[in-house]
């Protein structure tokens, strides 16, 4: 920008670009920076900075502003209170000169075209919306400014919002000068939006590579404040496909009013836990996020908004703070003590305890005291001082991408939103402890072990083991049954949970069929219940992963349960009957395993457990797997980069038509036991043909099957792993495993150590060999001796 134009005191948005920061803030910049690159963006014009210093030097308030703030006690919340409130009084006693306003004027009636109509007026400061410097939420904006003198008012308005308290408290503590920092204001034409949210082009809880869109109904100020829980979607920036969603309840939006501004209006109950947006137009919100990231080549926080069927993007900026593996201290650790009394979302990482203090709006900020666990409906902006005290942060409303989230992660202050029921549940005073990074809030203090993520054999070893734990390059997990067991076998060095078996969730967390169950009305209960023992689980190994194989009763073995005669046939072989995915695709048992898939679902989402992964037991056929995919989608559950797809490879067919099954999963588990009764035609309890020697999984034509699937899915990029008993029984099969380049291994607890030793020396062998064969002359080099 050339002198002249430095020197205006308004300019139109088209002709700003995104070094024009300090004439026009980062909000005014960027927005010239979107609009001259062709992406949607409501037309608007800037009053400059220039503007703004004309305003303080005409009402000479600036000697008047400093004496305030230094007035201010910086152990007083409410004298910093009392202080922005003075200064924002100056503001509105003072009038703009007549000269700008006439100018204002003139940009107002081109903005509209000469028609009454709307506009949004926002602050941009000059320090705002940088990289190392994030001021999110603290000036003001204005929606559905309605004429000249609604504008003259809001203009004042976002000016003196520099003065707020939390912009005065945030100077103070990153050490800017309350004279340098400089705002700038937009008017834009207002977008009268039927859905808004956010975006971001990398997740902010972990920096993954995921594009992050969180939409509801109405106007954006009820997402952006964190009034509202939105919908959040999950996209696969190199695939760009959804891959996780979560839909939350909205029981009102802001609409435009009758005279202007925004106001409540309840959204119908029909409307309101339904998706909000389509898949569809998620996409094409996350492709317009995905190219301004290609355009800025950095991660971005956009605020997008929907009128007449067409998206629009009304602010941008580079994103100030990510969560990362340093400030995920919970990351690598296991919990010990403590019940969950509270689960929503992890929306900044890391792990604290402290004393609850529950704040309601018009209470003294001075309640909250350092050390608090600040508990809230939902923060403001001028919470921040109190928010910069507490050692954690849960809200009962709000998404990842609200204010809370995003000054949390600023903080790098633990923070868990969109509870639905902190304040309610949580008492004053009680000790909590909060874990970030997966939205769980536990009673009392938790005690952590730190388990470190890249080499857990060798953290852990040390600490519990007395002998020395070998590290291989074969991924070894556990295989799990009882969740009471969970914290204590997670103490083992492993890689996480290769099988956890829901039938002992059944039986010991429900103890009855589970169409009884239902069919008594309590669908609910069955879900709940089975969630809390699958999460139970997944946080003691947090953040391993677990694999949840669905349940694989037999009609035998369902019959026996309470109520179970009333829903189960008679099979003469039950073993190969009637069982895994047949069971899940037939009309009678539809129902029960949709309350599982929703049992996951809210593990996963609701509890934080995201590294719980499904595995399908006795798949038979292709129609199988897409009638079963489909029903995952239908929940919620989408493969992707954090769920993965398991197949069980125990019936032959798998093998045969590996390369066909490759392209519904993501790994194999063979189940060695079943794998081997159907190849060798052996009943696996038959104890005759159990002493004849016919059921061995060494037999070579199991061998071989194993070999061709593994080989298959290599190819096809898929994994392999085995859950059944073999590799710890018998020693030579192990080493057989590993040199076929099976990627994981998941053994019974009891035989962990003494297996991963017999691996650890198969890969020192298969090592050696083939050193020895590349080192191996050829027949023409032996020629020469």
């Amino acid at each position: 920008m050339d002198s002249k134009t430095a020197a205006k005191r308004i300019i139109d948005v088209n002709e700003l670009r995104v070094n024009d920061v300090p004439i026009v803030g980062g909000k005014g910049a960027n927005l010239g920076e979107l609009t001259s690159s062709g992406f949607p963006v409501p037309h608007a014009f800037v009053l400059t900075t220039v503007s703004y210093d004309y305003f303080i030097s005409t009402s000479k308030i600036m000697p008047k502003i400093l004496a305030q703030i230094k007035s201010i006690d910086p152990d007083s919340d409410d004298t910093l209170v009392a202080a922005s409130n003075n200064i924002r009084e100056l503001f509105d006693k003072c009038e703009i000169p007549k000269d700008l306003k006439d100018e204002i004027k003139e940009n107002y009636n081109l903005l509209l075209g000469g028609k009454r109509g709307f506009v949004a007026v926002r602050s941009s400061a000059t320090a705002e919306d940088l990289p190392d410097a994030s001021f999110a939420g603290q000036q003001e904006t204005y929606l559905n400014v309605k004429d000249e003198k609604d504008l003259f008012d809001k203009i004042r308005k976002c000016w003196s919002s520099l003065f707020t308290a939390r912009a005065i408290s945030y100077r103070e503590t990153q050490g800017y000068s309350h004279e340098d920092v400089k705002l700038a204001v937009v008017v834009q034409r207002m977008v009268n939006s039927e859905f808004a949210g956010i975006m971001f082009t990398v997740d902010p809880h972990n920096g993954a590579k995921n594009i992050i869109v969180e939409g509801g109904y109405g106007l954006g100020e009820a997402m952006v404040g964190g009034e509202v829980t939105p919908d959040t979607y999950q996209v696969d920036k190199s695939k760009m496909a959804i891959t996780n969603k979560r839909i939350s309840k909205q029981t009102w939006k802001y609409i435009r009013g009758p005279q202007g501004g925004a106001v409540k209006k309840d959204i119908p109950v029909d409307m309101q836990k339904v998706q909000k947006i389509p898949d569809d137009r998620v996409l094409e919100i996350a492709e317009i996020g995905r190219q301004v990231e290609i355009h800025y080549d950095k991660p971005m926080d956009m605020e997008w908004c929907i009128e007449d069927n067409k998206v629009y993007l009304v602010q941008a900026r580079p994103i100030t703070a990510i969560g990362t593996g340093k400030e995920d201290s919970s990351a690598g650790e296991q919990v010990e003590g403590g019940d969950v009394v509270l689960s929503g979302l992890g929306a900044s990482p890391g792990m604290a305890t402290g004393r609850v203090c529950i704040y309601d709006v018009g209470m003294s900020l001075d309640v909250i005291k350092d050390g608090d666990v600040l508990v809230t409906k939902m923060t403001m902006p001028d919470m921040v001082p109190a928010m910069s005290r507490s050692v954690a942060i849960v809200t009962d409303e709000g998404g990842m991408t609200c204010h809370a989230a995003i000054i949390s992660r600023e903080l790098g202050t633990p923070c868990v939103v969109g509870t639905g029921e902190a304040t309610n549940t949580l008492k004053n005073g009680e000790i909590v402890t909060v874990d970030g990074s997966t939205g769980t809030v536990y009673r009392g203090e938790i005690k952590k072990k730190v388990v470190t993520e890249t080499a857990p054999a060798a953290a852990a070893s040390a600490a519990v083991f007395s002998e020395q734990v070998p590290i291989t390059g074969t991924k070894v997990m556990v295989n799990m049954s009882m969740p009471s067991k969970a914290e204590e076998v997670a103490k083992l060095p492993c890689d996480g949970v290769g099988l956890l078996r829901s039938e002992f969730l059944f039986t010991n967390y429900i103890g009855e069929h589970p169409c009884a169950v239902i069919q008594e009305g309590r669908a609910q209960e069955l879900i709940d219940k089975l969630a809390d023992g699958v999460a139970k689980v997944a946080r003691a190994f947090y953040p391993r992963p677990v694999t949840l194989r669905t349940s694989d009763f037999k009609t035998n073995e369902y019959r026996d349960m309470k109520g179970g005669a009333n829903f189960e046939p008679n099979e003469d072989n039950p073993m190969i009957g009637w069982r895994g995915c047949s069971r899940y695709v037939s009309d009678s048992y539809r129902e029960a395993f949709m309350c599982e898939l929703k049992a996951i679902k809210k593990a996963r989402d609701e509890m934080g457990m995201k590294n719980i992964n499904i595995m399908l037991p006795f798949v038979r056929t292709i129609d199988e797997v897409k009638q079963i995919t489909a029903m995952m989608e239908s929940v919620g559950l989408r493969r992707g980069l954090d769920l993965k797809l398991y197949f069980m490879a125990e019936v032959p067919v798998n093998i045969f038509m590996a390369e066909e099954f490759c392209k519904y999963c993501d790994w194999f588990s063979i189940g060695s036991n079943d794998l081997t009764q159907l190849t060798m035609g052996c009943d696996r309890d038959s104890d005759i043909l159990g002493k004849m020697g016919y059921f061995d999984e060494r037999n070579p034509g199991v061998k071989a099957a194993i070999k061709h699937l593994i080989k298959v899915a290599h190819k096809y990029g898929n994994h392999v792993s085995i859950c059944g008993q073999a590799p710890s029984v018998y020693p030579e099969f192990c080493e057989f495993l590993v040199e076929q380049g099976i990627d994981c291994i998941s053994l019974n607890p009891d035989t962990f150590i003494r297996t991963k030793k017999i691996i650890a020396s198969a890969e020192q062998r298969v090592l050696l060999q083939a050193a020895r064969n590349v080192n191996r002359p050829s027949c023409d080099d032996e020629d020469d001796f």
